[in-house]
């Protein structure tokens, strides 16, 4: 884009107007929007970009503005530091006043600024996760929170291999390498649309971060077993455990949306997998998972949360959440973990998952229910994970990924064993 039009940027600053308003997630404001305007994808591409940079940046740069900073000053702002668009190439869509507002802008030194605003992290975030690392992690953690996540695939043992998939990316042009950790993870230079690639459309790919694939390892299903996703959303996490029993045994997707397990359908025909049963349930002790007490080999809790560890792909969420939305989550990850636990059969295996970042939601979870039900043990993800070829540095037993050691999103992992 060598210039830009008044008509695009207005649609950018009202986009932003929209998103800062935190009456929904980013994504289904933007979705809206791009409903009700006709846009081409290069155009959605730059509104999204100008938006999500404001949500990210939004502290330091009305550090860099001032206090009175505006919504048209953020965007302009963001798209000249963070976007990589020149002064130039807005010329056409700005008035003399704002251009010279911009000019003034770019010539001021640079700020004094807090670590708040380092960060660009709420006051209330900024002191959890500064209580949990020294200063020089916490600012290297919130650099790589403040990046786009790259965007990763995972093949479809199913149908194909990831040499397989790699090769014919390389034929497309498509710049893809293998992931380090998750063997069937491959991660894109860029962002290609792949809703009509072949691979797609086939099921041979599928995208998802690397770091909920390890999820899937950590759980490691057999052939023929009983297992439960216990709170599979769109089902992304199941398609990969359907794909690790080799479309054997059952598994069961339950969740409590009935529009988030509907998005599981096309993905599910598009697998080839034949052993997952999906069940909208209506809380965590329906009758559907009632039934299964004590009959399942395995139960994967990937628990409703914060979502903080995913800042990349969701910087509103930094601003959505407070901490009393976080204490009534605990409350509710607490119940879902005790009664998903009943499901296991003894030596049966759970994974209770989050994409947070604060303990809060993540081991104390796991110490308080541990500490109430003796007949459970924790188990080491290090060594689960070496016994499948799979090797991470990680400090105690349970897993924890970090963007900025690890290049996926942040998550915790803690796996428990039914023992008696």
């Amino acid at each position: 884009m060598n210039t830009l039009s008044r008509g695009l940027l207005e649609q950018a600053i009202n986009a932003t107007q929209q998103l800062l308003q935190f009456r929904q997630p980013a994504d289904a404001v933007l979705s809206a929007l791009f409903r009700a305007q006709r846009c081409g994808p290069r155009e959605r591409a730059f509104i999204a970009e100008a938006g999500y940079a404001v949500l990210r940046r939004r502290r330091s740069l009305a550090a860099w503005i001032g206090p009175d900073a505006n919504t048209k000053q953020l965007v302009l702002a963001a798209l000249v530091r963070h976007c990589g668009v020149s002064q130039r190439m807005l010329e056409a869509a700005l008035s003399k006043r704002d251009a010279d507002w911009l000019a003034e802008l770019k010539a001021r030194p640079e700020p004094v600024l807090t670590l708040a605003e380092q960060t660009d992290l709420p006051d209330w975030l900024l002191d959890r996760l500064g209580a949990l690392m020294p200063e020089a992690e916490l600012l290297a953690l919130a650099r790589a929170l403040n990046q786009p996540a790259p965007l990763d695939l995972r093949v479809n043992a199913q149908k194909t291999n990831r040499d397989t998939v790699l090769a014919q990316l390389e034929t497309e042009r498509i710049a893809a390498t293998a992931c380090p950790f998750a063997p069937e993870a491959i991660r894109l230079a860029g962002k290609p649309s792949l809703a009509k690639h072949p691979l797609f459309l086939d099921g041979s790919i599928e995208v998802q971060d690397e770091g909920s694939q390890l999820l899937g390892h950590l759980l490691a299903p057999k052939r023929g077993e009983m297992v439960v996703d216990f709170c599979a959303g769109a089902g992304g996490k199941t398609l990969l455990l359907g794909a690790l029993m080799r479309s054997t045994g059952r598994l069961y997707a339950f969740d409590v949306s009935e529009k988030r397990l509907a998005k599981l359908k096309p993905r599910l025909a598009r697998s080839g997998l034949s052993n997952v049963h999906p069940a909208v349930i209506a809380h965590e002790n329906d009758t559907h998972v009632k039934r299964l007490a004590g009959k399942c080999d395995r139960v994967l809790v990937d628990a409703p949360c914060s979502g903080l560890g995913t800042l990349r792909r969701n910087p509103d969420l930094k601003w959505r959440q407070t901490p009393q939305s976080v204490a009534e989550l605990t409350a509710k990850q607490a119940a879902i973990l005790a009664a998903a636990a009943k499901l296991l059969k003894p030596g049966g295996r759970l994974v209770y998952a989050t994409c947070s970042l604060l303990p809060e939601e993540n081991q104390r979870i796991v110490d308080a229910f541990l500490a109430a039900h003796p007949g459970f043990a924790r188990r080491s993800a290090a060594e689960i994970l070496a016994a499948q070829g799979i090797r991470l540095d990680m400090t105690g037993e349970d897993l924890q990924l970090l963007p900025h050691i690890h290049g996926t999103d942040g998550f915790y992992a803690a796996v428990l064993e039914r023992t008696a």
